[in-house]
């Protein structure tokens, strides 16, 4: 059922909806068909080491036979981004100065947006690394509020990187001219910034590419997630990140019976009506609510025939 199996995909989602679960049952039969998979979570509430029922850290880690997994610790990669700024500035900052530049460094850890920062820079490691390494990238990403930050970082730190560089470059000017030398100056900061701005800009290109990277959305047929989906859908349009696939999870099941489950489906068909009217554009995957947690690979395997 699935035909969006682009080299990258991210599943995204209101928190709830089973985003982990499909991301697992689709990184499965990615490589249950012969495709050296990774699959990835960025959701800081990760599940993959639930449904695998083994420890996934924040190195790849062997699953089966071409499925591997991980699960980026916001806290440990905020640690190494910190320690990286540290080496990039070793050496530039005077050495009285130092000590009080790397105090401040340690106060930003705690800083809003750091683990984001962090965790953003894990990524365009990924997908620009393990692209080389695998057939395929699987990210379970978190609720749609951060995915959205996430996959739109990249234009937003772009424009900011290249203001940076333009003040870093008129300020190296400026300072040739008063030595009136005419010789150009090094500066690692220039360096380290338009390093950076590279990175950022290929990683972009690797998102806009429609012929390597895809977005699957999942849902329940309820008014909530339908409509923080629609809003999700809507916004990364305006980024030219387009959503193609829709997955419709946890649908009654036709033998469900009873006084309440016969209320409760009667609802969900005007759900369901309603999403095949809002999603015109995506195709739509339905996937039926089953009668037990997926808890074994076994399960995970049947689960996945409805991808």
């Amino acid at each position: 059922m699935l035909n969006d199996t682009k080299k990258i995909l991210f599943i995204g989602g209101k928190g709830g909806v089973g985003k982990s679960t499909s991301a697992s049952a689709i990184a499965w039969k990615l490589a249950a068909a012969g495709k050296k998979t990774l699959l990835i979570s960025t959701d800081p509430a990760h599940n993959l080491g639930d449904i695998f029922s083994v420890k996934i850290g924040g190195e790849a880690r062997r699953i089966v036979s071409n499925l591997y997994a991980l699960e980026i610790d916001p806290e440990y990669e905020t640690t190494k981004y910190i320690n990286s700024v540290k080496a990039n500035i070793k050496g530039v900052v005077h050495s009285s100065m130092a000590d009080e530049v790397y105090r401040q460094l340690d106060t930003a850890k705690a800083s809003p947006g750091a683990d984001e920062a962090a965790l953003f820079d894990k990524l365009i490691s990924i997908i620009i690394e393990g692209s080389e390494d695998y057939d395929h990238l699987v990210f379970d990403t978190a609720p749609t509020g951060h995915t959205i930050r996430l996959l739109t970082l990249p234009e937003l730190m772009g424009v900011w990187i290249e203001g940076m560089l333009k003040k870093r470059k008129k300020t190296n000017e400026n300072y040739v001219q008063l030595l009136n030398d005419g010789e150009p100056i090094e500066d690692p900061i220039y360096e380290v910034l338009l390093e950076r701005k590279n990175r950022f800009g290929k990683a972009r290109e690797i998102l806009l590419n429609q012929n390597k990277t895809g977005f699957i959305f999942v849902l329940n047929p309820e008014r909530l997630p339908i409509l923080e989906t629609k809003k999700a859908i809507d916004l990364l349009a305006k980024y030219d990140l387009h959503v193609r696939t829709v997955v419709v999870n946890k649908i009654l099941p036709e033998e469900a019976d009873g006084a309440f489950l016969i209320k409760r489906k009667e609802y969900e068909k005007r759900y369901l009506k309603q999403i095949q009217h809002t999603f015109k554009q995506q195709k739509l995957i339905h996937v039926p609510l089953l009668s037990q947690d997926i808890t074994n690979l076994e399960q995970l395997n049947t689960f996945s025939n409805y991808y």
